[in-house]
């Protein structure tokens, strides 16, 4: 196979059309220069140059290898820099999962500052409940995410990205709505509830029960998606538990409703992922993020 060293010395005659004062601005005599050359035909079976007359011109074949060499050693130089980069994480991909939740928040100011502190950082964007990230984490098939958290797990790092209050969806032409002030939890009996899955979203679940006196006959539907919900409470199918940020969908139809006697920010949202990730890009993004 031919070197760079043989490409350069090509490129450096091909652009002079003389071998001296090729061999001048490679700091080397024509002797070694010319052998150089004959090596790189040999490997690259086709005559490059035409010495036949009083100087040097290329052949057709050195025209087509001339532009493809430029190119090569472009590459070539181009390398180092790149994988420099690479590894301290100022240029790559990141895997992100994240809960249609996440894009009410901090998902849109995250990218816009990658954007424009990280340019040559790529997010692929997952969207999957908490419970997929963490499998999906766990099997590498993500580098990080952006989900709900019980508890720390001990496989994963986590970080606090936001905690918010617990709201209530309900239909804009609804008795409750009318009444515009704050409720409290009394308020929710017999009222139809769009509920949060037990299995798919049980972060929410686990919130809602722990906190509120609810009846089986009550839980009409049960989803894992908040933006589902929030369309079933525009329609007038009940009303449903949304974390503060849900607010901002600004979906017609639907008020959002605050509790006198549960406003604690009991919400959070965190960025996971694994301890020890091979992905350079992950630290920066933690770096960037606020």
């Amino acid at each position: 196979m031919f070197t760079l060293d043989q490409v350069r010395c090509f490129v450096a005659v091909a652009e002079h059309l003389h071998f001296g004062r090729a061999a001048a601005e490679l700091n080397m005599t024509q002797p070694p220069l010319s052998r150089q050359i004959q090596k790189l035909e040999r490997h690259v079976g086709a005559e490059l140059l035409d010495r036949r007359g009083r100087g040097v011109e290329l052949t057709a074949a050195g025209q087509l290898f001339l532009a493809e060499s430029r190119k090569l050693l472009g590459l070539a130089g181009r390398a180092p820099e790149g994988a420099r980069r690479v590894a301290s994480g100022q240029l790559g991909l990141v895997r992100l999962g994240f809960t249609a939740a996440a894009g009410f928040g901090p998902l849109s100011g995250l990218l816009s500052t990658v954007k424009r502190e990280l340019p040559g950082l790529d997010i692929d964007l997952v969207e999957m409940v908490t419970a997929e990230q963490l499998q999906a984490l766990d099997e590498e098939r993500i580098d990080m995410a952006i989900g709900r958290l019980h508890t720390p797990l001990p496989n994963l790092e986590s970080r606090l990205l936001l905690k918010e209050r617990l709201m209530l969806a309900v239909p804009a032409d609804s008795e409750m709505a009318r009444r515009g002030s704050a409720l409290t939890k009394a308020d929710i009996r017999d009222q139809a509830i769009i509920m949060h899955s037990a299995s798919k979203a049980r972060y929410f679940y686990d919130i809602i029960v722990g906190n509120f006196d609810i009846a089986p006959e009550q839980m009409r539907y049960t989803l894992g998606q908040i933006m589902t919900m929030i369309s079933l409470v525009a329609g007038g199918h009940g009303i449903a538990f949304v974390p503060e940020s849900a607010q901002r969908t600004r979906v017609p139809g639907v008020e959002y409703l605050t509790f006198r006697d549960f406003d604690e920010d009991v919400v959070e949202l965190h960025a996971l992922w694994r301890p020890g990730s091979r992905n350079p890009a992950v630290r920066s993004l933690l770096d960037v993020m606020s």
